[in-house]
């Protein structure tokens, strides 16, 4: 039977029972990864949500009781009620005709939406405490994993602090800075449970863990600020303002009002940021493409492959968005496929830190090998 090696830094404490042979990293790392598959759907429903306009059908945040969509008539009359209420009923859905039957629609990919955090959090916790209870757990593993559970309760916040940006009777729709930080910290929540997976598994094989590098660090920030823009650009409804690739009002700069000065334009006006978020993309694909190098020179070919697949596939989904004047299956698809970019970019840093990581617990020494 195969055994795997524990390197020192991974030792269970020696106050708990179980001892280094009740270890599952194995096991915990095919956990986190169904749970990142889970949050890849979690950002697809979201998008829809968004596209559908869906996002303030549900004007109450009940963590509880809000599991279960209305199941009588009187319900739904109350919940149609509460959402004539704010700004988007009276001044844009309710004056374009809309009827119950409509509100059904769209209550239910916010209901969805919803629903699936409550998953996630299920689905993270209850085998987080199996595996506690069990010892099954490695060394220095405990934080971060409550630090991820921590992320994925503040999602659930940020949703609602989200959400209640837009309900007031003057707002139509919630604030771009809300649904981006609600977006970045489900994208930094995936990335986090892709990394600590692959932790995982090279422990499992006796392996030390892999370390940030300074270069891959420098590729993350510059994909951050590509999806801060695309979160922006989504929360502003800026992929309508052009219908045209590469140009934009048939030149390559649009205009745009810079009269508060060009940060207030970069953060509000939908034509700087749609022409921001389009050539940035250019950098961030520059960047990825290195990261994507060095995987395959630390002998990641398949996280190379994987990155620079995703980078074209995502590319040119956002120039199809644009022609198409943002059809809804294409920019799902967009925002879908940057989700699983971020999940492969994660791969790819750790791939690009796994000989730095064993450099510092082994150093001028080879790996131990498994037996």
């Amino acid at each position: 039977m195969a055994a795997y090696h524990v390197p020192a830094d991974h030792a269970e404490p020696s106050g708990n029972t179980a001892g280094t042979s009740g270890l599952r990293p194995a096991a915990l790392a095919n956990w986190l990864l169904a749970v990142a598959v889970l949050v890849v759907i979690m950002v697809v429903i979201g998008g829809i949500t968004r596209l559908t306009e869906s996002g303030l059908s549900i004007t109450e945040w009940k963590p509880v009781t809000g599991t279960l969509p209305p199941l009588s008539e009187a319900a739904w009359q109350a919940e149609f009620a509460a959402y004539r209420q704010i700004g988007e009923y009276r001044q844009v859905t309710g004056p374009a005709g809309m009827t119950l039957a409509d509100y059904k629609f769209i209550y239910f990919w916010e209901w969805a939406h919803r629903f699936m955090g409550r998953l996630i959090g299920l689905a993270f916790a209850l085998p987080l405490a199996w595996f506690w209870i069990r010892g099954a757990i490695p060394a220095g593993y405990r934080p971060r994993l409550v630090a991820l559970l921590a992320l994925g309760g503040l999602q659930g916040v940020f949703g609602w602090f989200m959400v209640r940006s837009g309900l007031s009777v003057q707002m139509t729709d919630v604030s771009h800075f809300w649904l981006s930080i609600h977006l970045l910290t489900a994208l930094f929540t995936l990335a986090g449970l892709v990394w600590t997976a692959l932790d995982l598994r090279l422990l499992a094989k006796g392996r030390s863990r892999a370390s940030l590098t300074d270069f891959s660090a420098a590729v993350g920030v510059i994909l951050f600020v590509q999806l801060l823009l695309g979160a922006w650009v989504a929360g502003l409804n800026a992929g309508l303002a052009s219908d045209s690739w590469p140009l934009m009002q048939g030149g390559f700069l649009p205009e745009y009002d810079g009269s508060r000065g060009f940060f207030h334009a970069l953060t509000h006006d939908p034509f700087l940021l749609h022409f921001a978020h389009r050539w940035w993309a250019f950098a961030a694909a520059i960047a990825l493409f290195l990261l994507a190098r060095r995987a395959k020179a630390g002998g990641a070919r398949a996280a190379s492959v994987a990155v620079n697949a995703l980078l074209g596939v995502q590319i040119l989904l956002g120039i199809a968005t644009v022609l198409s004047g943002v059809a809804l299956w294409l920019a799902v698809a967009h925002q879908m496929v940057g989700a699983l970019l971020v999940a492969a970019t994660a791969w790819g840093a750790h791939a690009a830190g796994r000989q730095r990581g064993e450099a510092g617990r082994y150093p001028g020494a080879a790996m131990p090998a498994t037996v």
